[in-house]
């Protein structure tokens, strides 16, 4: 693994509480048989859906992520009072696996994810035939290119949706927000929209559904399958503006101290946003201060 990746100090000892509601064995059988349906029915119909025109798209996927989630006992809250802007570059903070089912549910889009995911078994099959984007995180040379797709899908008007933080945190704490990939959205001169996602149970923030340093997929789900009463935020947040690009290579080439610098503040400012609807980062058993890194060299620019 490259030591340039961003890591979380939450561990599902210190940081995963236990379900304090729970519901029989029988009702969690019965939901992971659901869910299983559900995902089947995902992977089989995710290209013809691929194909369809946008808006008809963003539906079907919209149903069948809230599907998904009720079949998990997970109820879905969309909040805020901004609307998901169509060709945004949509980032936010990172959780859980069911992240990406809870986004779908309120603003779907393309979604990108690492190369691992995509080696999972069900989930995997289905997130790569529903035209997700991957990221070889051990392979630096590869961010450039990952960028610029990413830019191409902004321009065409998809709406692609990231995890800047790089690594799934317990909820409470909260990594930083990596630049790299808001450079796409600078090279399309694409809006950039925080979400913020959060979890409680009875009426109270919660960890169960967080997924976390040795945390195995299994025993995660096993945790989201046995909790009563699990809901799922979304805080859709007002979309930051980025300036147009200038068609200018050769001048960008000469100004990387300003490419850098403009998806920096970028990153910084989609945190904050997202910052502000966090419930519970300063109570949290460990530091909610962003991961070790390396200091940057040459070579990671982009990050």
């Amino acid at each position: 693994m490259s030591a340039w990746l961003p890591t979380a100090p939450c561990t599902p000892e210190d940081c995963v509480e236990r379900p304090a509601a729970t519901v029989g064995t029988a009702r969690r059988v019965l939901r992971a048989a659901g869910c299983a349906g559900v995902l089947l029915a995902g992977i089989g119909v995710g290209p013809v859906v691929r194909a369809l025109p946008r808006r008809v798209r963003e539906r079907l996927v919209t149903a069948w992520a809230r599907t998904l989630l009720a079949t998990l006992g997970v109820r879905v809250r969309a909040l805020g009072s901004s609307v998901a802007v169509p060709g945004g570059l949509l980032v936010a903070n990172h959780i859980s696996w069911l992240d990406i089912a809870v986004i779908a549910a309120v603003c779907p889009g393309r979604n990108l994810a690492k190369t691992e995911v995509g080696r999972w078994p069900v989930l995997g099959p289905l997130v790569a035939r529903s035209g997700t984007l991957f990221i070889d995180r051990d392979r630096l040379r590869s961010l450039p290119g990952t960028v610029a797709r990413i830019a191409a899908d902004l321009r065409r008007g998809e709406r692609v949706v990231v995890f800047p933080e790089g690594s799934t945190w317990c909820g409470r704490a909260g990594g930083r927000f990596r630049p790299a990939l808001f450079q796409a959205a600078i090279d399309a001169g694409a809006p950039v929209q925080p979400v913020a996602v959060r979890y409680r149970s009875a009426g109270a923030p919660t960890t169960v559904p967080a997924f976390v340093g040795e945390d195995g997929l299994a025993f995660s789900l096993w945790r989201v399958l046995s909790l009563r009463g699990l809901v799922a935020e979304a805080v859709v947040l007002p979309p930051i503006p980025t300036d147009p690009p200038t068609g200018d290579d050769r001048l960008a080439r000469r100004a990387p101290a300003r490419r850098a610098l403009a998806r920096r503040t970028l990153a910084r400012a989609a945190q904050a946003a997202v910052d502000r609807e966090r419930d519970g980062a300063r109570h949290c058993s460990v530091p909610a201060r962003p991961p070790s890194v390396v200091p940057e060299r040459r070579p990671a620019r982009m990050i």
